[in-house]
């Protein structure tokens, strides 16, 4: 089952416009993502600041379909998937109410924090990773069409 993020747009979220800052919404999705690391029972303190290995942001993606204001309260769902023996991506879906208002993808490597070289993933991750994903759906990439439910497909609005 995906993991779950509860969090209310604040006022410093957003821009001149009174919408959501495009990037905080990958910050957005960045807690969430520390938020399943702790329900893992992994240590973020440990996690982010003295580990043997690093796990990078090497791509990401968002697709906005509708705007989110000051006030929405945020549901951010995740899904992670391994993708190879060092790698993985985790795709969130952010729905407002019953809408969904932004997908994003991340996509991680693990390296050895020391040499910068590539390292297989620890099992503590690969743990994670199995318990986050089970009985998930397969993820909509960002840019594939996802208009199911009565959901707009990328780009519709």
């Amino acid at each position: 089952m995906p993991f779950t993020y509860n969090r209310t747009v604040r006022f410093q979220d957003t821009d001149a416009a009174g919408v959501v800052y495009f990037a905080n919404v990958l910050g957005i999705c960045h807690e969430a993502y520390e938020e399943s690391l702790e329900a893992s029972s992994i240590n973020i303190k440990d996690f982010f600041t003295n580990p043997s290995v690093a796990f990078p942001i090497v791509h990401t993606s968002v697709d906005f379909l509708r705007p989110m204001f000051v006030g929405d309260k945020l549901l951010i769902s995740l899904i992670p998937q391994k993708i190879g023996v060092d790698k993985f991506e985790i795709t969130y879906e952010i729905t407002v109410g019953e809408v969904v208002v932004a997908k994003a993808i991340t996509r991680h490597v693990c390296i050895d924090a020391s040499s910068r070289s590539k390292h297989e993933l620890p099992d503590e991750i690969v743990q994670w990773l199995e318990t986050n994903r089970r009985d998930a759906e397969k993820p909509v990439r960002c840019g594939e069409s996802s208009a199911v439910g009565g959901f707009p497909a990328v780009g519709d609005w």
